[in-house]
């Protein structure tokens, strides 16, 4: 057998149970609110978001908005102008 070095670790370590599971990002919050409002609406009403009220910007809040609109297999849409941010629910594909 040869003789095996070993090399001191780059990163701690913890136990695989103690790992959070799942994933709440900072969005997570804004999104549960948005998707929840958007439960209540009626077809062809818009919720109108103020940009100003958006902390880390229109982009990262539809991209957080995108991946949990498809994983959940939830259409809506969206737009925006000078001052705020339009999202509606799509009518779904039959």
């Amino acid at each position: 057998m040869g003789s095996q070095k070993k090399t001191s670790m780059n990163f701690k370590t913890t136990l695989q149970t103690d790992v959070p599971q799942g994933r709440n990002g900072k969005h997570k919050g804004l999104v549960t609110k948005i998707l929840s409002d958007l439960d209540q609406v009626q077809a062809g009403i818009a919720l109108k978001i103020p940009l100003a009220d958006l902390e880390d910007g229109k982009e990262n809040v539809r991209s957080a908005l995108n991946r949990a609109t498809r994983k959940a297999g939830r259409p809506i849409a969206t737009a925006t102008d000078a001052k705020f941010l339009y999202i509606w629910n799509e009518a779904r594909e039959a």
